[in-house]
């Protein structure tokens, strides 16, 4: 099952705070959710559109039947796998944090095997050596061995967003590079076979060059099979405030593509972005004014005929990639619904950006 069966690997970033987590619960009380956040959402200037509605109403995806719905609608219109974002030693403890969309969700729903599963290691946080062996334990017991992993080339699909960080907790890139092949190590001798490791570029961003050193020396070292992109504002952020054209973005990031294809040595993965808007996570009682991130431009016109115009680009710059192997990109997002990145349907336009995935890539 984790082999392809789609000419197209159309991977879709899970954003999994949707479910009550005993880490949250913890700091912010007991059932608590992001969905109060983005039902408070209110309009930062004229024509921003907020609050988004989702059409399905406020899931808990911890719920194997909510996962059976959303795994039966992203398959039914082309996409291929859920790529979760996954966290470890965050939110007041150690160890996994908002796994429960993926554990006792999508793993247990009766149709999981219509998708494959990915990690993406969303690390905002400094991990220890010691801390660092104890999650890839983890990993390799709880997910390496389920039938359907994603795989590319036969490996398990494993992906960093913060490479800098990694690199600032464990004390150096040589240290860096000792722990991923201890990681190598274990999953091999676990069973599980090869490691396919990732990083998100934000991690190989100009602004962390200090850190990292250049990028492309830094992937050889590490030993790292691909690199992708996780959103479209980390290398094609708009400098227009308080919104800019979602075309214009998408132009600019596509242009982007043959440069990070040529730049690190190993394949690059693009990503399509269906849209972006952290007003909900911005104080809806300020005045909105430009800083840092949540107070960020927002991208306005991301309709779903944008969006697949956007796609069928994407699908010409796969297909004339004839040295990749897997003609694979990531789409941000299926549920970053406080980010405006999402493909769940809302009240506005239903179903419709799903649509535009199967319009141009197929079911």
């Amino acid at each position: 099952m984790s082999q392809p069966q789609h000419p197209y690997e159309v991977a879709v970033y899970y954003f999994p705070q949707w479910h009550p987590d005993a880490k949250n619960e913890a700091n912010k009380g007991e059932g608590w959710t992001e969905w109060p956040t983005l039902r408070a959402a209110k309009p930062l200037f004229p024509g921003h559109e907020q609050p988004k509605v989702p059409l399905w109403g406020e899931l808990d995806e911890s719920d194997p039947e909510v996962s059976a719905k959303q795994i039966d609608a992203a398959a039914d219109h082309g996409v291929t796998s859920f790529i979760y974002d996954w966290y470890w030693d965050m939110g007041g403890g150690d160890g996994p944090f908002l796994h429960r969309a993926l554990e006792d969700g999508f793993l247990q729903a009766p149709n999981r095997d219509r998708l494959r599963f990915g990690i993406m290691w969303a690390n905002h946080n400094e991990v220890s050596r010691e801390r660092f062996d104890a999650m890839t334990d983890y990993l390799i017991i709880r997910y390496f061995k389920e039938r359907n992993f994603l795989k590319l080339d036969g490996k398990l699909y494993f992906s960093i967003y913060e490479c800098h960080t990694l690199i600032k907790g464990l004390g150096s890139i040589e240290a860096t590079r000792d722990a991923l092949e201890s990681f190598r190590v274990k999953t091999r001798e676990a069973g599980c076979g090869e490691l396919h490791l990732n990083l998100v570029e934000w991690g190989l961003n100009e602004r962390h060059r200090d850190i990292i050193g250049h990028p492309a020396e830094l992937v050889r070292t590490l030993g790292i099979d691909s690199v992708t992109s996780y959103v479209w504002v980390h290398h094609a952020e708009p400098e227009a405030f308080p919104d800019a054209p979602y075309a214009d973005c998408a132009r600019e990031a596509a242009g982007m593509w043959p440069q990070f294809r040529d730049a690190y040595g190993v394949p690059y993965y693009p990503n399509a972005t269906m849209g972006w808007d952290p007003g909900p996570r911005c104080d809806q009682d300020q005045p909105h004014v430009k800083g840092e991130y949540p107070y960020m431009s927002i991208l306005t016109g991301n309709t779903p005929e944008a969006f697949e115009t956007m796609l069928a680009e994407m699908k010409t710059y796969l297909d004339g990639q004839s040295g990749l192997a897997t003609r694979m990109f990531t789409i941000y997002a299926w549920n970053e619904w406080t980010e405006g990145g999402y493909l769940e349907p809302d009240t506005v336009h239903g179903m419709k950006y799903l649509e535009a995935i199967r319009n141009v890539f197929g079911s």
